[in-house]
């Protein structure tokens, strides 16, 4: 098992920048691809970003590339989502979640899940 627990979501005006951080115990931290995921009220869960096991190699929802940056540090069993320039459209549950060895882009790629985190972002 691997549990995971994001933080740092929180109300901000758009333009902003925001880092969600998200912690992982269980499991040794490196053998696992981790994502970003997103949800919106009534809408299906979106990717936003992936990275790989050593974090050598990121992928993005191409509407958000060059905007938000994921990166992980594996010595401290975390991942990151650093985002700029938040739009109003980007106001979601911001979801960290773990897969062994490979990332995708599919929630149902993905064995293990956070709690989410709310992001909004006002106009």
């Amino acid at each position: 098992q691997v549990q995971l627990v994001e933080s740092g979501g929180g109300l901000v005006q758009a333009g902003a920048s925001l880092r969600l951080s998200c912690a992982a115990s269980g499991r040794t931290f490196s053998d696992y691809a981790m994502a970003w995921f997103r949800q919106s009220p009534g809408k299906e869960r979106d990717f936003v970003a992936a990275i790989s096991r050593s974090g050598s190699v990121t992928d993005y929802k191409e509407s958000e590339r060059g905007r938000f940056t994921i990166s992980r540090d594996n010595a401290k069993n975390a991942v990151y989502l650093q985002m700029n320039s938040l739009k109003p459209e980007d106001t979601a549950v911001y979801y960290c979640a773990a897969r062994k060895f490979y990332s995708g882009r599919r929630p149902h790629d993905y064995d293990y899940w956070g709690q989410g985190t709310q992001v909004t972002v006002s106009s």
